[in-house]
């Protein structure tokens, strides 16, 4: 009998609650961001994060990093709670993160020694601190841009370099709040094809925050967020088959899933689960035959 893998979680979180205070110390506004979020995900997961701007995806996502804490409620990863002050240097290796702007990530004038900035910070020895540089410039296509400076790179070639500087540090999972989102279409291929390898050939779990519906569908599951919860959390194809929700809470569909739902309109009957333009193509073949 073949013996059952059962993965770990490598991001847990327990009735998540935040919430962000304006107004005077008398009389306080509080705005409810996240309400009892609830998600495990298991280590080597390719998980995107959708929501419209206000769902509370992005103020999550800091979660995942230590960058925010609760208000209420619990946050781990790799079982260590991240409102423990002693641990953060062991939450921020085991979980990097990458921001939208690659600009505000980069901190040296030659794209090596960028990468190596926080191996320096930590104590790395040169040795170590060498192969790994080089590693992480290989696993993202940029090592033959090592001592390029970064201001001579496009924005998908320095955000490969600032995803190079977190994967220096060795983590299991890198947390990306959109970032494609300041790139044009030939960056965001790029990054992503870079993250799609360190997923697929590295097991690196990735949380990918982003609201380009192109970017979700080749992710293994989709969590959509609306108002601070959490309201669908499935593979793409099942997710987007939820064409009117998904529109009613100010979310684009994918544009197969778009023109799969007009033809069903139209009385055809064709599988509403259908999300590529192969499986479109193929669809509409054999109804044509």
């Amino acid at each position: 009998m073949a013996e059952i893998k059962i993965m770990e979680n490598i991001i847990k979180t327990e009735n998540l609650k935040f919430n962000y205070q304006n107004g005077s110390e008398e009389k306080p506004i509080i705005n409810e961001v996240l309400k009892d979020i609830n998600i495990e995900i298991k280590k080597g997961e390719f998980v995107a994060v959708l929501g419209h701007n206000g769902s509370g995806k992005s103020t999550f996502a800091k979660h995942l990093n230590a960058i925010l804490l609760p208000c209420s409620g619990k946050v781990y990863i790799n079982n260590i709670d991240t409102a423990d002050d002693d641990n953060l240097f062991n939450i921020r290796k085991c979980a990097g993160m990458v921001f939208q702007n690659p600009d505000n990530q980069i901190v040296a004038s030659i794209v090596e020694e960028d990468v190596a900035f926080a191996l320096e910070n930590m104590g790395v020895p040169y040795e170590e601190m060498r192969k790994r540089v080089d590693d992480a410039l290989k696993a993202v296509g940029m090592y033959d841009y090592r001592f390029h400076s970064p201001n001579q790179l496009s924005g998908g070639q320095k955000q490969r370099v600032a995803i190079a500087g977190i994967i220096a540090m060795r983590p299991e999972c890198i947390i990306l709040d959109e970032p494609t989102a300041m790139l044009d279409p030939q960056g965001r291929r790029e990054v992503m094809k870079t993250i799609k390898t360190l997923n697929k050939e590295c097991g690196i779990t990735i949380v990918l925050i982003t609201h380009y519906m192109n970017e979700a569908v080749e992710c293994g599951r989709v969590v959509v967020m609306d108002n601070g919860r959490i309201v669908f959390d499935d593979t793409p194809e099942n997710v987007f088959s939820n064409v009117e929700e998904i529109r009613k809470i100010g979310l684009d569909i994918p544009q197969t899933t778009e023109l799969i739902y007009l033809l069903n309109k139209e009385g055809l009957g064709l599988d509403s689960h259908i999300i590529t333009e192969e499986q479109c193509i193929n669809a509409i073949e054999r109804l044509l035959k």
